[in-house]
């Protein structure tokens, strides 16, 4: 590299790996270590060399205060999960059950950070039509990401099929018995109690996707 001797472009190279394998900074004591440097001061002399140079900023009163400067970071990866349509309390709507395979296309996508959702694997995406589940921060407009499956846990957000009414909500799910209580996240609104027997679970929220204006 221009203007760098052989030790610090060799420091530059320790640090960038370190950072990409542990997601934080080496302290001078890693860099002596890594690059084998006889002492902390010529660790602490070449990195003032580099902060002058541009190369780095240094934090000194921070023990992992190092920042590489025009580094370029590495893009999230990302998952396109496709968006099958709406959702919302009564409204009919088509969803595949969680034994059925997904689509392999969908006229919309939304691309998530493989971070937050995982490989995407078994995952749609929902519009939520109204606001019964506003106490829960999901608003008419926002996208619920969804797992395809076939039981929940009481208190988890599910996407339920009602059988006889051959209609798809968005509630919280309670096993009560021989009923089922959906409950909205809205206090305004009352529970829906069902027979059992006339409850799907085809999905469960796992992430929710606002756009803001």
């Amino acid at each position: 590299m221009a203007d760098l001797s052989d030790r610090q472009g060799k420091m530059l190279e320790f640090i960038s790996d370190f950072l990409d394998e542990n997601g934080y900074p080496p302290t001078v004591r890693d860099i002596q270590s890594g690059c084998g440097i006889s002492s902390t001061s010529v660790v602490d002399y070449n990195l003032n060399s580099l902060r002058e140079k541009g190369f780095l900023r240094r934090h000194a009163d921070v023990s992992r205060g190092l920042e590489l400067l025009n580094r370029k970071q590495p893009q999230a990866e990302s998952v396109a999960i496709p968006i099958l349509g709406q959702i919302a309390a009564g409204s009919p709507i088509s969803l595949p059950s969680a034994d059925a395979p997904l689509p392999t296309e969908a006229d919309e996508y939304i691309e998530l950070p493989q971070s937050i959702i995982g490989s995407g694997n078994k995952l749609y995406a929902l519009q939520v039509k109204g606001q019964s589940m506003i106490d829960a921060l999901i608003d008419d407009g926002d996208l619920v990401v969804m797992e395809s499956v076939k039981t929940v846990a009481d208190g988890e957000m599910a996407a339920v099929r009602l059988k006889r009414d051959e209609e798809t909500t968005l509630k919280r799910f309670y096993a009560e018995g021989p009923t089922v209580r959906l409950q909205p996240a809205n206090s305004t609104m009352e529970p829906l109690r069902v027979s059992a027997d006339d409850v799907e679970v085809i999905g469960k929220v796992v992430a929710v996707w606002r756009y803001l204006n």
